[in-house]
């Protein structure tokens, strides 16, 4: 792809970093922003900036907030003693959507992947099992993906809580085998939330 600009062919790459942008797409994107008013690519620039720059992560469950303390778990109506363990921002906002759970989230960041060079070590984990030890936690749901690495760190974590006598749950499988919680209907994951099932059930399938 040939460029008569430096300045747009720069602008081109960097746009077709983020996932599932190629260089024509990425063309397109920027070729639109060139179109709009100067203030509104400004405004837009300013915002990805002030993101980056200032946004935190939740001190207790590590969720993306703009506070130290996220809005969920300073919600004084949400129930501390059940922890629901998702691996992004993205699941929280889906189970949220359903309106169906009123406990606390922990994102871990990620899942365990040896292949993509993701250990335990690069998860949010120890901070989970500090929480175990403390004995408020009565209940750990976990509701990563349906896939290999989110059952691998399932397990993984289920055996690091284990000695702290706590209930653990995984949601129902009305999520199929192999999908993203994202993208599950809020219905589906509503029901998979209320009717979870003990952890080591699940070993069994």
């Amino acid at each position: 792809m040939e460029f008569s600009s430096k300045l747009l062919e720069n602008a081109v790459y960097e746009m077709s970093q983020l996932p599932g942008i190629g260089k024509r797409t990425a063309l397109r994107l920027v070729l639109h922003l060139l179109r709009q008013p100067e203030t509104q690519t400004h405004q837009l620039a300013q915002a990805l900036l002030a993101m980056r720059d200032t946004i935190k992560f939740c001190e207790k469950c590590h969720n993306i907030s703009d506070v130290a303390l996220c809005e969920i778990c300073a919600n004084p109506n949400r129930d501390e003693s059940i922890i629901c363990v998702v691996e992004d921002i993205r699941d929280v906002m889906a189970i949220e959507n359903t309106s169906q759970f009123k406990g606390l989230y922990h994102v871990l960041g990620g899942k365990i992947s040896p292949l993509d060079g993701v250990g335990p070590q690069d998860l949010t984990i120890h901070s989970l099992v500090e929480k175990a030890k403390k004995g408020v936690v009565k209940e750990v749901i976990f509701a990563l993906s349906s896939t290999l690495e989110g059952d691998t760190t399932n397990f993984y974590i289920y055996k690091q809580i284990e000695p702290y006598n706590i209930q653990t749950s995984t949601i129902a499988r009305g999520i199929a085998v192999g999908d993203e919680l994202e993208y599950a209907d809020e219905i589906t994951l509503g029901r998979s939330i209320l009717h979870r099932i003990p952890f080591e059930n699940s070993l069994k399938n």
